[in-house]
């Protein structure tokens, strides 16, 4: 018996990929085809791994799952996997510690946790015309400076605003605060 080629084993990674995506959204074969602007008969057979499709069409199917092509094609992941904290992307700026809690790259959307100590502050980057970022309060007080107007928030407040705009964070407050931001990139940028 031999082992599958490398070909071989890309294009079961492939359909394997596809099905388990498609199947996670809850789509039938002829809807998904239909996002994609592909033939049903195409993506039967992408999903058999009897398929060698183009770029083009590669393109398509990973829009239509909302995945990157690189996703499409990588060997398939676990079904779970646990990430502890000090695997997380973690990095202070100024006083602030800033974790990353998305630790695979998702295309247009950044989710960071920030620890601000009381009185601590740190300047935003401002992002791509069209962001949008929300900014929550779990813990202590936050502070939020968007172009000279300044917003406190509360446990639980949520505040929305252009990610685009000159921003700052801090903690007016006088214990630690703990805020999560969550960044969409506006898809026409990416």
């Amino acid at each position: 018996m031999s082992t599958p080629s490398s070909m071989e084993r890309q294009a079961a990674d492939l359909a394997r990929n596809i099905r388990t995506l498609r199947e996670a959204r809850g789509l039938s074969q002829t809807h998904v085809a239909k996002l994609a602007g592909v033939p049903r008969a195409t993506w039967s057979n992408l999903e058999s791994g009897g398929a060698n499709p183009t770029l083009s069409v590669l393109t398509r199917v990973a829009a239509a799952l909302r995945v990157s092509v690189e996703e499409l094609l990588a060997p398939p992941r676990a079904r779970c996997r646990l990430f502890r904290a000090d695997e997380l992307r973690r990095k202070t700026r100024g006083s602030v510690v800033v974790r990353e809690l998305l630790p695979d790259p998702i295309p247009g959307l950044q989710l960071e946790r920030m620890v601000v100590p009381a009185g601590g502050r740190m300047t935003g980057t401002p992002h791509t015309p069209g962001t949008r970022e929300y900014l929550t309060c779990e813990r202590g007080l936050l502070t939020l400076t968007v172009e000279g107007e300044t917003y406190q928030l509360s446990p639980g407040d949520v505040l929305v605003f252009r990610g685009d705009q000159k921003h700052g964070y801090g903690n007016g407050g006088r214990e630690e605060a703990v805020g999560y931001s969550v960044v969409v990139v506006d898809p026409r940028g990416l």
